[in-house]
């Protein structure tokens, strides 16, 4: 599976994106959230993807945040909510406001995104109740380091629990010559305190 995409972005075609990785193109398609914070065309990113292969196609899914990736798989699951649908809602409102529209059962900001019926929206309400806890803040892709020994030390974090945006902020404080393991003991040491 690929989960993660670093390279330089060679095409904008909304809503998919041509990204180079070591000479290999991969078509990539991102929700509006992440098109509008991509670099200018020639620029580096790193995107968290999902990758779905079916019968007729092989499809990848780029998000800037884990949030935002972590959202799209749980709407997938749902029954009658295919990956355009999900890329639809993501394009549409904020992690943060599909998840307090969930919290508070509120379909009508659901249903003003294209795709998404009365019906389909409380089905979304009714099985994403208490299944986006773990989904933060989505945060700018530009917000977490995606390069050298900070990247590295901001995706430990992560995948400690941290949110990105800790993550960002204690990887903002790091000497610029830390080594992985420095840098991960003086964020932890910092975020504990």
């Amino acid at each position: 599976m690929i989960g993660r995409l670093h390279g330089k972005l060679l095409e904008k075609n909304p809503p998919q994106i041509l990204i180079d990785v070591s000479g290999v193109g991969y078509e990539v398609d991102v929700p509006m959230s992440t098109f509008c914070n991509l670099p200018e065309v020639g620029g580096e990113l790193t995107l968290h993807t999902h990758f779905v292969v079916r019968e007729d196609a092989q499809l990848l899914y780029g998000f800037a945040t884990l949030a935002e990736r972590a959202v799209f798989r749980a709407l997938i699951k749902i029954s009658g909510v295919g990956p355009k649908i999900a890329l639809a809602l993501l394009s549409g409102i904020t992690v943060d406001q599909l998840k307090d529209a969930v919290d508070r059962g509120e379909t009508g900001l659901l249903t003003k995104v294209p795709g998404i019926g009365k019906k389909t929206a409380e089905r979304l309400v009714l099985e994403l109740k208490g299944k986006l806890a773990g989904t933060g803040a989505a945060t700018a892709a530009a917000a977490v380091p995606t390069s050298g020994a900070r990247a590295d030390v901001a995706a430990a974090l992560i995948a400690l629990g941290y949110s990105e945006r800790e993550a960002a902020a204690a990887t903002k404080k790091l000497p610029e010559d830390c080594t992985v393991n420095d840098g991960l003991r003086l964020a932890l040491k910092s975020l504990t305190h």
